[in-house]
């Protein structure tokens, strides 16, 4: 079901995105709805997320100490092994 709504949005914006949708052979309507759909998506995806037995049977193997500096070790790793 189709539902109109009314927004307010900064004239030069509008045009802006007018432009766009005309260039890309769509309406602004379509362009926002997909917008908003796919933002809305994302949140719902997130939470699908879920940890395969093989993760979680990694997670916590390793114990680093608390002033581990990884991007130093990647760095000095990436020196030795370009040398």
């Amino acid at each position: 079901m189709k539902t109109k709504i009314t927004i307010r949005l900064n004239q030069e914006v509008i045009e802006k995105a007018k432009i766009y949708a005309h260039n890309h052979k769509t309406s602004l309507s379509k362009m926002i709805e997909s917008y908003l759909d796919t933002l809305t998506q994302k949140k719902t995806d997130e939470k699908k997320l879920t940890i395969t037995p093989l993760v979680e049977s990694l997670s916590g193997v390793i114990d680093l100490p608390e002033d581990f500096d990884y991007k130093k070790e990647y760095a000095s790793y990436l020196q030795e092994k370009y040398k």
